[in-house]
């Protein structure tokens, strides 16, 4: 029934000039704002699009919102930390001195860190063999 539409996920913020320049700008994303209708859209690789829109008492998600592959996660934690980045521990997963937490039981090596309205983010790299 839906398998030809091209869907899309979103998540809410505060306000979106708060996050607009961290995913322009830090993150390196093409975004693009909806004057009238005050939400920004990050246009991600692929043709894939994200929709960010404001929501008063926003809180943001427990869990982890949007995630970025990668191909050399090393180099992109460093430079994502370089533009003022922090990347977030959490129990249960043995993290690197960079927030890396690597040989998940078979997952990809992955770092966590979050949007200025504390929606939870992630890079990662699958892991070889």
């Amino acid at each position: 029934m839906l398998g030809d539409s091209k869907g899309f996920s979103g998540f809410s913020v505060e306000n979106v000039d708060d996050v607009k320049d961290f995913y322009g700008s830090t993150l390196g994303l093409r975004v693009e704002v909806d004057p009238d209708m005050g939400m920004l859209f990050l246009h991600l690789a692929g043709g894939t699009d994200v929709l960010v829109y404001p929501k008063e008492g926003h809180r943001p998600a427990t869990f982890t919102v949007l995630n970025f592959p990668v191909d050399d996660l090393d180099a992109t934690v460093d430079a994502l930390a370089a533009r003022g980045v922090t990347f977030d521990r959490y129990e249960g997963f043995d993290q690197d001195e960079k927030g890396i937490a690597r040989d998940n039981g078979g997952g990809p090596d992955i770092a966590w860190f979050k949007d200025p309205a504390g929606n939870i983010l992630s890079v990662y790299q699958e892991r070889e063999g």
